[in-house]
């Protein structure tokens, strides 16, 4: 059913070092860009994905992102939240959330090891308590033993669940994969069968989270699949983002490899809650003149 005959391993997968060296140094230009510095902003997920969340503290939390232009007009809101699926109904107690995206991570997160009917089911769920984006793992285990077919199916299960009321962001686990190559078939997968934007890891596994060589190898896929069908899909790097350099290590890659076009909320989104409030406090900084630390976004 999914066949890779039109998408061969690119020979730029033999150069990675030297292309990400060209990035790097090309994303040091934008430390002090207070525009870059708004559009990397603009594209960080919020996420609380913790055993202790309550409504309680989901609601402050999110309230956090629907006061944020009245406190700071001037300055682009983040590119969306994300939580468990049992927190999907509070986006609804919140007007000013605008085109921040409301998303929910689905199908048993992290592991992905359920039934494709109870992940659809869920999907569904979330989507009519509020949520207007889903995270879905793919079945790593599946992938790896060369299951495409299914892995791809399931995927697709899931993406004609979301039907036009949510995007389907589709978590490759990236650290798990092995290979470049892997990480190359994997993301022409979950696009054949789907996906509205391909993400690189959970954050939750201790092999790792996102890497620049696996978001390189991404990248060019959508690359590809953007030259083959005239579908943009979206690239968000998740788990292990710090710093500000980070970030625009990837910002540089995606701008490099995919172009500007994909520099929106829409096509771009960086996974990285404790970057919030460092990128916030470095334009408050740079428009002030002073050394600026807002907590913002820290939970009460």
């Amino acid at each position: 059913m999914f066949s890779f005959s039109n998408y061969p391993i690119p020979s730029e997968l033999q150069n990675i070092e030297q292309k990400l060296a060209e990035y790097t140094k090309d994303a040091e230009k934008y430390t002090s860009n207070t525009d870059v510095l708004g559009a990397i902003l603009h594209s960080i997920d919020i996420t609380s994905l913790n055993t202790e969340d309550s409504k309680e503290s989901i609601t402050s939390f999110v309230q956090k992102v629907n006061k944020f232009s009245k406190v700071y007009p001037d300055i682009p809101n983040v590119g969306g939240i994300c939580l468990y699926p049992v927190f999907a109904p509070l986006y609804r107690n919140f007007a000013y959330l605008g085109n921040v995206y409301k998303a929910v991570v689905v199908g048993n997160f992290p592991s992905s090891q359920t039934f494709t009917e109870i992940k659809c089911a869920e999907v569904k769920k979330v989507i009519d308590a509020g949520a207007n984006e889903v995270d879905a793992v793919i079945s790593v285990g599946e992938f790896l033993d060369g299951n495409y077919d299914y892995v791809g199916d399931e995927i697709s299960k899931i993406k004609n669940t979301c039907g036009n009321d949510a995007r389907l962001k589709v978590i490759l686990e990236t650290s798990m994969l092995e290979s470049p190559e892997n990480i190359w078939f994997a993301s022409v997968l979950a696009m054949m069968a789907g996906a509205d934007m391909i993400k690189t890891s959970t954050g939750k596994v201790s092999q790792g989270g996102a890497t620049p060589e696996a978001a390189y190898v991404m990248c060019l896929a959508i690359k590809e699949y953007y030259k083959q069908t005239g579908k943009k899909i979206g690239f968000k790097p998740a788990g292990g983002i710090r710093s500000i350099e980070d970030a625009l290590t990837y910002y540089s890659i995606v701008k490099n490899v995919c172009g500007d076009e994909w520099l929106c909320p829409e096509l771009f989104r960086i996974g990285a809650s404790s970057l919030a409030n460092a990128v916030l406090s470095k334009i408050l900084s740079l428009k002030s003149g002073q050394e600026t630390n807002i907590k913002y976004f820290c939970k009460d």
